[in-house]
């Protein structure tokens, strides 16, 4: 596993305003015996779907509470789960966001995934989306659900390179990306079509003449009509990733 899988991001974030409605805070057991925290939007009608959320360097913060709820009224029978890789630190500063980045043990963030895989249950076919920091675990959690895996996204997130890790993959990848973004750049995503051709996995690839983070709605270069174009590919990809 790549010990640090983080982009930078040179704006602010700022506090959208929300309502929790019918999603929750919750605690879920990891295999190190150090409870983490999901944010759980739950399907009305019992489901064993899946969709796992990865927030970007700022934590599991509002924003990422509302995309929860969003993709859980246009996906009614998967259950939302965003996971918090931060054990409760949330910031909107950049300088704090990145110290967190720097401070994070991917081991912890592997025995989250893994409690999260297990609050799901054995029986739960997973799919994970992330943007930036979380979309290169998005990609990370795709490969610790193993068999589990229904499909994965990741938004301008630092891929995976070891190919031999790609192998173990045992779902699909759909890919958002900014040809103008200085983190991930063009030369990244190329380098992750060609380990995912010699792997032999199947990755979709949506490139936009964006900078990075243009889906994220507190980024002054953020482009609502780029954003919507992507998000109409992810909930095509996503349906057909659960059968739906």
């Amino acid at each position: 596993m790549m010990k640090i899988l983080f982009c930078a991001l040179l704006f602010s974030s700022y506090v959208l305003a929300f309502e929790a409605g019918d999603g929750s805070m919750k605690k879920i057991k990891t295999a190190d015996s150090v409870d983490a925290n999901i944010f759980l939007v739950r399907s009305s009608e019992p489901t064993k779907n899946f969709l796992f959320l990865f927030h970007e360097w700022w934590g599991l913060n509002d924003n990422i509470k509302q995309e929860a709820r969003k993709l859980q009224k246009a996906l009614p029978k998967v259950n939302v789960v965003a996971v918090d890789l931060y054990d409760g630190k949330v910031t909107d500063d950049p300088k704090t966001a990145g110290e967190y980045v720097q401070q994070m043990n991917p081991e912890r963030a592997a025995s989250i995934i893994k409690g999260a895989i297990a609050y799901a249950g054995s029986g739960a076919k997973i799919a994970s989306l992330g943007w930036c920091f979380g979309g290169g675990w998005s990609l990370q959690s795709a490969l610790l659900e193993e068999h589990q895996a229904a499909g994965c996204v990741i938004y301008y997130g630092m891929p995976e390179k070891n190919i031999e890790r790609l192998k173990t993959l045992q779902c699909n990848v759909l890919g958002i990306f900014g040809t103008q973004d200085g983190s991930i750049t063009p030369q990244i995503v190329k380098e992750f079509e060609n380990n995912m051709k010699e792997a032999k996995k199947k990755l979709e690839v949506r490139n936009y003449n964006a900078p990075h983070a243009f889906a994220n709605p507190s980024n002054p270069k953020y482009d609502k009509t780029k954003t919507e174009d992507a998000y109409k590919h992810t909930m095509a990809f996503l349906k057909k990733s659960f059968g739906l």
